[in-house]
């Protein structure tokens, strides 16, 4: 559909939607480029503090994985004209708390009436033009190297059932409030060819449009990948999220598996995520440092030459 839409050639654009990256970029001067993203949703959890907070934290996830330090943010709200001002209040708090950590400034939005509430924010950030991370530079040899656990959508789906450990919604929490920002800070300075982050689309769908991006096959090694608490069993329980089966259904036809793999596990690796972790292709020397540098990163696969899938999972 995209591909009908029209558009304004503008030589400034650095990043537009073409391959479904994480933010667009937008040169300013030879040394300053824009960096803006979008993202809302609706709730995943009851306490509305803790969705402000980690709706803000998904938002600005996009703007780390571009390489940029987000600058401002504006609150997107959709609320019940009837619904507890206190429980948006919350909403709005957890949000901006969130957003100061970050050291990102909320300096508008826009709110409307809608009977299901959905938060989010507009984020820009800025990054130097020559310095731009992008999901479409991964270059053969390149390890894969990921900075989160996988499950958030499959935890939340068993909280709805009513099945999941009070712990190991807790590490869930923990995990989409945490920013990606220390895991920006600790690249920033090495040989980085691809970045981006693993929401909606889960780490297949993510992991697609980068090896599309780049015109290679990324490899991904199941046995490396790191599950948050409970997730794999909830797996096997059966609490798979609409959106894991959407992904399946749209990414699975780029996938080739080259053994059995257990069905918990392959329905972790197209969980959607919300504020998950960046992937990362780098040259092997770059990713020793990283890892030495952030310790909750792990090696999760390598760049390919381009074969006649997007994805093979070892």
């Amino acid at each position: 559909m995209l591909s009908r839409v029209p558009r304004v050639s503008d030589k400034n654009v650095l990043v537009g939607f073409d391959t479904a990256d994480d933010a667009g970029v937008y040169r300013l001067t030879p040394e300053c480029a824009l960096v803006q993203t979008v993202d809302f949703f609706t709730p995943i959890l009851d306490d509305p503090y803790l969705f402000g907070a980690i709706a803000a934290a998904n938002s600005l996830s996009d703007v780390y994985a571009m390489g940029a330090r987000p600058l401002t943010a504006l609150s997107i709200v959709a609320f019940p004209g009837k619904g507890d001002v206190d429980d948006l209040e919350e909403i709005l708090k957890g949000g901006s708390e969130k957003m100061r950590e970050a050291g990102c400034v909320v300096i508008g939005g826009h709110s409307i009436a809608d009977e299901e509430v959905k938060f989010g924010y507009a984020v820009t950030g800025l990054v130097h033009p020559g310095k731009v991370k992008t999901n479409a530079g991964a270059q053969v040899g390149d390890s894969l190297v990921f900075t989160k656990r996988l499950g958030t959508g499959i935890v939340a789906t068993a909280l709805k059932r009513g099945i999941a450990a009070p712990e190991h919604v807790q590490a869930s929490i923990d995990s989409m409030l945490q920013l990606n920002a220390r895991a920006w800070e600790a690249l920033h300075d090495l040989e980085v060819h691809a970045m981006t982050d693993i929401t909606g689309f889960g780490l297949i769908g993510h992991a697609r449009e980068m090896a599309q991006a780049s015109n290679a096959t990324l490899e991904i090694e199941s046995g490396t990948a790191r599950w948050l608490p409970g997730a794999l069993e909830y797996s096997r329980q059966g609490a798979i999220p609409a959106g894991l089966k959407n992904n399946r259904e749209f990414a699975s036809c780029a996938v080739e598996i080259t053994r059995p793999l257990a069905h918990e596990v392959e329905n972790l690796l197209y969980d959607p995520q919300t504020s998950g972790g960046l992937l990362v292709a780098l040259p092997d020397a770059a990713a020793e440092v990283f890892l030495a540098r952030y310790p909750e990163a792990y090696r999760i696969g390598r760049v390919k030459e381009r074969d006649t899938k997007s994805i093979i999972v070892t």
